[in-house]
Order: C-alpha cells, then structure tokens, then sequence
C-alpha cells in the first residue's frame, strides 16, 4: 500500500457535485492498493497512523496524535499513486491491485480504521471524485508497506 497523508484543518471528497464525506481536522488518506497488499498490510497502516504524532503541542513541536486532538480521517482510494512513468509518457498501473481487490481492501481499510478515529469519511471506490482540503501547514508525508 501506498498512502499520501495530509494534515489538514477540513476536508470534502465530492462525486458529481454532490459531497459523500467530510471531515474537519485530521487527515486526508489518499490510498493507493498494489497487488500483493493484504488485510494485515491495512492492519499496521492503520496502526501507523493513529501513533504518528504530527499534531502541534502547546509549544508548537508535532508531538501530538491524531487521538490526542480526536481528529478525524477522509480516506480516498487512489490507483493512481501506483503509476509508473519510468517507460514512455504514459504511466502503467501494473503494480496496482486489480479492481476487485482493489475495492475489498479499500472497504476493509475503511470498516478497519473506522473503531480507532472520531470519525472516518471516505470516497466512493472507482468513481470521479473532487477532492477539496485545507492542508494544515503544508504538511504532507507518505508511507509505504
């Protein structure tokens, strides 16, 4: 798995105009799935996430978690982050999970990290989504399984 986090202060994810989820602050999960991700893959990103302390403290070091300020979680599926551009001007997505895997995780990942966050909005899986946020800082990291 491949994940792009983004601290933000709000977040909206849209499909044909109308908003499916949103959230205020926390993290924005654009999600990419490969082929040889599992269910114990989601398991340890999730667990990633919640212990990552990239929150400001009253001193204004990133020392708190996303529990410490019971922020919220916007999770989007995103094949995308599997392209590969080495060869040619058109990216490949072999490294990507096919679509049926690809959904069943995504769902997983969803239903999994859903008891350990306030809140936990998502996209749909394989539609057109407009994704809108306000990143907090900018901050922006990325993990990978």
């Amino acid at each position: 798995m491949k994940i792009v986090l983004q601290r933000v202060t709000q977040a909206s994810v849209g499909v044909d105009g109308a908003i499916v989820g949103s959230i205020g602050c926390g993290y924005v999960v654009l999600l990419g799935i490969g082929a040889m991700d599992d269910e114990l893959t989601a398991d340890k990103l999730i667990e990633k996430i919640k212990k990552l302390r990239l929150f400001a403290d009253d001193t204004g070091k990133t020392n708190r978690s996303i529990d410490d300020i019971n922020g919220e979680l916007l999770i989007v599926s995103q094949f995308t982050l599997y392209a590969d551009c080495r060869k040619g001007n058109r990216p490949s997505f072999t490294d990507a999970a096919p679509p049926e895997k690809a959904n069943a995780l995504y769902e997983y990942f969803i239903k999994a990290a859903t008891p350990h966050f306030a809140k936990v909005a998502h996209g749909s899986f394989g539609a057109c989504m407009q994704v809108e946020l306000v990143n907090d800082g900018p901050f922006t990291i990325v993990l990978e399984s």
